[in-house]
């Protein structure tokens, strides 16, 4: 059993687990989420960001972090802000198709890609609430020349299914300049 320093300086075991955070008011309460099965590694960007998903350099963005299972699954958990609320204490819908939509465009650039999303079909299943610990995980389901499909999903700290997704991303190539 491996233990890990949480924020606050209290040390807690840790077995194989990602601290989830849940807003209350102005206390951060951390709890352990169900394990996710395999290592998780994060994933960077090279260049500035001003995504507004997962840009680090876009401070009114979702600023998200994003992390790669050994078998090529991406995994985000994140406390989303009321700022982006719909109704009160629900994630508006836009709000929970771009959670998606970055889960898999992440799972296909972590394929080597550089993409643009050409369709996504969101389902919600239930409320998303803001201010609480959710678990944004995506992956790419099928290849075929330049054209990747991707699958996501959104759960509660419980692992219940609030949010699926599916997407059909194309592969963005660098044009050709004509020589002259």
């Amino acid at each position: 059993m491996k233990t890990k320093k949480a924020p606050g300086g209290s040390s807690s075991p840790i077995v194989k687990a990602a601290w989830r955070r849940q807003a209350t008011g102005r206390e951060v309460n951390l709890v352990l989420m169900k394990p996710y099965p395999d290592h998780l590694t994060p994933l960077q960007h090279t260049a500035q960001n001003r995504c507004f998903g997962c840009g680090s350099s876009n401070p009114h963005g979702l600023q998200l972090k994003f992390l790669m299972a050994d078998d090529g699954t991406i995994v985000c958990e994140a406390v989303v802000s009321a700022d982006f609320c719909g109704h009160p204490g629900c994630l508006h819908g836009g709000i929970i198709a771009t959670l998606l939509d970055e889960a898999m465009s992440k799972a296909v650039r972590a394929s080597g890609v550089a993409s643009m999303t050409r369709s996504l079909e969101v389902e919600y299943l239930k409320i998303v609430p803001s201010a609480a610990t959710i678990r944004i995980v995506g992956r790419v389901v099928r290849v075929e020349g330049r054209k990747r499909w991707a699958e996501a999903h959104i759960q509660d700290a419980e692992g219940t299914a609030l949010a699926h997704a599916k997407g059909l991303f194309v592969e963005v190539r660098p044009r050709e300049t004509p020589s002259s």
